[in-house]
């Protein structure tokens, strides 16, 4: 499984969890930051991640337009 760690969260999280889910990136590493979710979402969707935030914006977006992607 491969996570997307939304810019609300620690950046270091991807090296911390790196043995667990090797693929995984933050958004500034997407070059992402700031940008709207939507554009997130439709790079989660075309990379295969899961998105990773405690964003409720990115929870809603998934309750309305469901998966792919997952929004944990």
């Amino acid at each position: 499984m491969k996570l997307l760690f939304d810019e609300n969260l620690w950046r270091k999280l991807v090296v911390r969890l790196a043995q667990l889910y090797p693929d995984s990136i933050h958004v500034a590493q997407a070059g992402l930051l700031e940008s709207p979710d939507r554009e997130i979402w439709e790079f989660a969707k075309a990379g295969g991640f899961v998105i990773v935030s405690t964003d409720t914006d990115l929870y809603e977006l998934a309750t309305t337009t469901g998966p792919p992607p997952k929004v944990v």
